[in-house]
């Protein structure tokens, strides 16, 4: 029987067991064992996409915790520990003579066993395969059929974010310049676009759009995050939903795209909006930062206008509780400690119960948050946007 599960399918790993980094942007508490126990009993997160499972070190971490019945792999794949379940993953940077710059990619194995096969064949062509979104210079769609050989999924990741994404470097108009559009299961849009500026793009019609964390810490598990409809909470699950097929995404939840770092057209010197992509008009820099929100616009008219094929799931415009005005570490760590999990205060806690614990207002904007209400102001450049107080 079907059931619901919050996923976020993009979390990093900060360093092994060992203390070796990973994913050196990353915070060292973000570890294998963290993710495990933050994701439900904090963020309340059902189903992890770790992204950096291709990184030797953590292999053996999972082996280890295998072994010690710490968690068990699925039958229909992924490891679980009874309340969470992660997905072994991997974001890959491809760049070849295709691209007009570097494309990164997730993709998802169902085994350890696959991952370790691939994780073989990955070390070949980069330098360094304990480290995360390593550069590989094979093309992409050969890229792709090695993905599909191992039974793994393969999605596009941030597709919009200008740099290292498949719009916003890696084409000039069109996925096809570089994959084959049959071996695409989904796609990730990214803290800078959302469902409605994302589907007036013809190509990209008939996938699926996820919205996902993108975690270099803790705390921003479930930043992004979408509501499933699973046959079980496990990669077979995941990749029926993602074919419509005994599954699907219900609902995203992501940031009002005006909150990610890129929503504008920016100039990175002195954080004004610029109409101008050569030289800033208000202190002459050329370093302006073109808006996802532009470069949307110029694919959708390199593609030409065409209806909607796809009755999407709705997007709700979320932040992360620690993004309400006046909500503080104590006051949120008292919200946790008394009303279970993030999940259950986002989604399900009345306002009686918030009253009990915050203040009238900041009850009043979580309220509003649940729904998608809250104001912003526009971020650009590099920098994020702002709730409004």
């Amino acid at each position: 029987m079907s059931k619901t599960y919050y996923a976020d399918l993009h979390v990093h790993i900060g360093q092994t067991k060992q203390g070796n980094a990973v994913k050196i942007s990353a915070s060292n508490n973000l570890t294998v064992r963290n993710i495990f126990d933050f994701a439900k009993s904090v963020k309340g997160i059902d189903l992890i996409g770790i992204i950096d499972a291709h990184s030797p070190e953590v292999l053996t971490e999972f082996d280890q915790m295998v072994k010690t019945k710490e968690i068990i792999e699925l039958n229909g794949g992924g490891l679980s520990n009874g309340e969470v379940t992660v997905l072994l993953g991997s974001e890959i940077e491809i760049y070849d003579s295709y691209c007009s710059g570097p494309i990164h990619v997730l993709i998802y194995f169902p085994t350890i066993e696959k991952m370790k096969q691939f994780t073989r064949w990955y070390q070949k062509y980069v330098k360094n395969p304990h480290l995360s979104s390593q550069r590989i210079y094979i093309d992409g769609m050969s890229f792709q059929h090695k993905v599909k050989q191992l039974g793994g999924l393969f999605v596009p990741a941030h597709v919009f974010t200008p740099f290292k994404s498949l719009y916003g470097k890696g084409v000039q108009s069109s996925l096809r310049e570089v994959f084959d559009p049959n071996l695409i299961d989904a796609i990730e849009l990214g803290l800078s676009s959302d469902t409605g500026m994302a589907e007036v793009i013809s190509e990209l019609q008939h996938y699926p759009f996820l919205t996902n964390s993108d975690a270099h810490s803790l705390e921003n598990i479930g930043r992004e995050y979408q509501k499933m409809l699973l046959s079980e909470r496990s990669f077979r699950g995941l990749e029926q939903a993602l074919a419509l097929k005994h599954g699907k995404v219900i609902c995203n939840y992501g940031l009002n795209p005006k909150l990610g770092k890129y929503y504008e057209t920016k100039c990175r010197q002195c954080g004004g909006i610029s109409q101008s992509l050569n030289q800033c008009h208000q202190c002459g820099s050329n370093k302006v930062i073109k808006g996802v929100s532009r470069r949307i616009k110029e694919i959708e008219q390199s593609q030409g206008q065409s209806p909607s094929l796809v009755e999407r799931p709705p997007y709700i415009h979320q932040v992360p509780l620690k993004y309400v005005p006046g909500l503080g570490p104590k006051m949120l760590s008292k919200l946790r400690k008394h009303l279970h999990h993030d999940m259950y205060i986002i989604h399900e806690a009345a306002k009686e119960d918030l009253n009990q614990f915050v203040s009238s207002n900041v009850a009043r904007q979580i309220i509003q948050l649940r729904k998608g209400e809250l104001q912003v102001v526009p971020g650009g450049a590099g920098q994020y946007g702002k709730v409004e107080k």
